[in-house]
């Protein structure tokens, strides 16, 4: 079993390019005076997915491409008229996970 810990690509960018410039910018005499990434949260909203299903696969499969992580789609929670949205439909709420 393999004991590497696989880091995301935005905070190794972070690490290697941004810290130092911040540093930099702001004259900080250590690492640990700069401010961190604790959590990354991506939300999408899917116009179009009462009428078309697909269109959340779709959106599911361009999130995990960014990401690297898949999308969870979620469910509405309550009958919203205007939008034609009944209670528990999928996705129309919007996609989301956290890097």
């Amino acid at each position: 079993m393999s004991t590497e810990k696989n880091t995301p690509r935005l905070a190794d960018k972070y690490k290697k390019e941004v810290v130092p410039a911040l540093m930099k910018k702001f004259s900080y005499k250590t690492v640990m005076q700069a401010p961190r990434l604790t959590k990354i949260c991506l939300n999408r909203g899917v116009n179009g997915a009462v009428t078309d299903k697909k269109l959340i696969d779709i959106a599911v499969d361009e999130l995990t491409n960014i990401t690297g992580q898949k999308a969870v789609s979620t469910m509405s929670k309550k009958d919203i008229s205007n939008f034609k949205l009944r209670k528990a439909m999928r996705s129309v709420q919007g996609l989301h996970f956290a890097v």
